[in-house]
């Protein structure tokens, strides 16, 4: 079975703050008085308490800077938490941040069993589906170039189809995903939809409420990193529509 369990979750990043020489000279009123980075420090997730099993498909909505990609990240394993208990159980594919992982050095063919071992693929799986994902990029004799030549809808085609690829139980998605050129995209949305359908519990993170309502079962708001409401998609995206006035 797979899970996601998050109890009292605090996050806090650290901010390395380097003197200039012109901070001898000047001092900014506004970095004095922004309280985002008392101390150096910016709070980023508050008291996050969270349940997910199979079956469970949550969307999550909120302004920019919310904390939405902080959770994302988290629940991930990019960052641990501060503070509480994190515990996921299944085999984890994520849609952002495409790039992590890639040798810019590095052919395409090298980065799809590359980035194939860093997403949880064995040597021999990741060699039976490079083919698969080869024609999936529509790139063609572009594998055997470094990537650090690619366009950027190149390098997004090959990005998209490798963490595509794979098998997971638990999807995290953020809507915010531009998967090359107008020409691939379709191809992409459709891919997209078949692993949202396929995966145990899916974490969506978007600001299209009708995209909220048809693939999820479960909505929480998140303002100033903490969950200000949870519950169905209709309900949730309703209170949150009204206080923006579009509701």
């Amino acid at each position: 079975m797979s899970q996601i369990i998050l109890k009292d979750i605090k996050l806090v990043y650290q901010i390395k703050k380097e003197k200039r020489i012109k901070d001898i000279f000047i001092k900014s009123r506004h970095t004095l008085n922004n309280s985002l980075l008392a101390n150096n420090k910016i709070l980023a997730l508050k008291n996050i308490n969270l349940e997910l099993r199979d079956g469970d498909r949550l969307g999550i909505i909120g302004h920019n800077g919310a904390g939405k990609s902080s959770l994302l990240k988290l629940i991930a394993g990019i960052y641990p938490p501060t503070s509480g208990q994190i515990q996921v159980d299944g085999r984890i594919a994520t849609l952002f941040e495409l790039a992590t992982g890639f040798e810019m050095e590095a052919t395409g063919w090298d980065n799809i069993y590359l980035r194939g071992l860093m997403l949880g693929e064995t040597p021999d799986s990741i060699k039976q589906k490079a083919d698969e994902i080869a024609e999936f990029s529509e790139l063609g004799e572009y594998l055997n170039i470094p990537v650090k030549y690619y366009s950027s809808g190149m390098f997004m085609r090959l990005a998209f189809s490798i963490s595509t690829a794979i098998e997971p139980d638990i999807l995290l998605l953020d809507e915010v995903v531009a998967a090359g050129d107008a020409s691939f995209l379709n191809k992409a949305k459709k891919r997209m939809r078949e692993l949202m359908d396929s995966v145990k519990i899916l974490v969506f993170v978007t600001h299209d409420m009708i995209s909220l309502k048809d693939f999820c079962n479960k909505c929480i708001w998140l303002e100033n990193g903490h969950i200000k409401m949870e519950g169905s998609p209709d309900e949730v995206s309703h209170k949150y529509l009204s206080s923006i006035g579009l509701g």
